[in-house]
């Protein structure tokens, strides 16, 4: 993978007004400390003697107050990435059966690292010996849509949204974009969110005043990144395109073979605000996508860029659980979840190839 190459690009022809099926993405940009990607392994932290810590990202958007009231007990993410590091120790209490889109007989392993990573930012739980993720009581459920180089095509990627349709997920995490539509993905996107589904997708890294599909579509919330000093992050894209921003400046996760990594991007945001979801959702589970996505756009802390203070705030989990709380959507007694759709079968558009972000 090129350094730090931009979610979405496109290897298709850029004259089309779609992507065709066999079109191919990529996961969204990232960066470890502005090192080229293929260093990262290189890089990675091992920790022979573990201690428990929680990452700044986590602290930044005031998750461990937060946990009083949720922690995201019985909420299904779903991770469409390149998978999961089951062996990792800090996972194996969320890690849950996954699907595996290109090898459907075997499980979703990570072979890149870029899953586990997303992951350990949204759900880790190490307890007294290691990370604790933004939504420690989680349920990751890795679908394996991308391979080891970072590729995936969009038939993958649908395929993925649709196994999430059947299997009841609450959350979707699409750490990944591309410049160009395709009317497959958004179609697969609508199905999800007509099943009650929360979408969250990177905007991308170009430090372009937009967003990469998906995030761009109305049904998923488009998350941008921010610095420890709560200012845009400068590969950020940003715009009105963004609902949220998030930390996403030298963000530390679970790595695989046990490991821990630092990587920077809004891949890393979109983790921080998936987890902070499944808080929302495990402490009033009749909200719906529009009113998760509402409530956290009204619960930001402010940011600015090049000195001057944007529009889209950063991700509050804590504002966004006391918002939820005086708000008549907070739950009480028996709650009854949302109605949702499941299709009789996952549907495989001909193999169209995309890229991890």
């Amino acid at each position: 993978m090129n350094r730090i190459q931009s979610a979405g690009r496109l290897l298709s022809n850029r004259g089309q007004t779609g992507l065709p099926a066999n079109a191919r993405v990529r996961l969204s940009s990232l960066s470890r400390l502005s090192l080229p990607i293929e260093l990262l392994r290189r890089f990675a932290i091992t920790v022979s003697r573990r201690s428990p810590f929680i990452p700044w990202g986590a602290k930044r958007i005031q998750a461990p107050k937060a946990w009083k009231y949720a922690t995201g007990k019985q909420i299904r993410i779903a991770v469409i990435d390149t998978g999961l590091d089951y062996s990792h120790p800090d996972l194996e209490q969320v890690a849950r059966a996954g699907y595996n889109v290109l090898q459907p007989h075997l499980p979703p392993h990570d072979d890149n690292g870029h899953g586990t990573h997303i992951a350990g930012t949204i759900a880790a739980r190490g307890g007294r010996s290691g990370m604790t993720g933004t939504a420690p009581d989680a349920a990751i459920y890795p679908v394996k849509a991308f391979d080891h180089q970072g590729s995936a095509s969009i038939s993958d990627i649908v395929a993925g949204i649709e196994w999430c349709i059947e299997n009841r997920m609450d959350i979707i995490n699409m750490s990944f974009g591309m410049r160009r539509d395709s009317s497959a993905l958004r179609q697969a996107i609508r199905r999800a969110h007509r099943a009650g589904i929360v979408i969250i997708a990177s905007a991308g890294n170009d430090g372009k005043r937009r967003a990469d599909y998906p995030a761009c579509y109305p049904e998923v919330i488009s998350v941008g990144a921010t610095t420890s000093k709560r200012q845009v992050l400068r590969m950020s894209n940003r715009g009105e395109k963004i609902d949220v921003y998030a930390p996403g400046e030298k963000v530390m996760s679970t790595w695989l073979h046990g490991d821990y990594c630092i990587l920077s991007g809004t891949s890393m945001a979109a983790g921080y605000v998936s987890g902070a979801v499944a808080l929302l959702l495990s402490a009033g589970r009749k909200l719906t996508p529009k009113q998760v996505k509402n409530i956290l756009k009204q619960s930001t802390t402010p940011v600015s860029h090049a000195g001057k203070r944007v529009r889209t705030g950063e991700l509050n989990v804590w504002s966004a659980i006391r918002l939820l709380r005086g708000s008549r959507h907070m739950r009480s007694g028996a709650d009854t979840p949302i109605r949702r759709r499941t299709l009789a079968r996952t549907v495989r558009t001909q193999p169209t190839k995309a890229r991890r972000a």
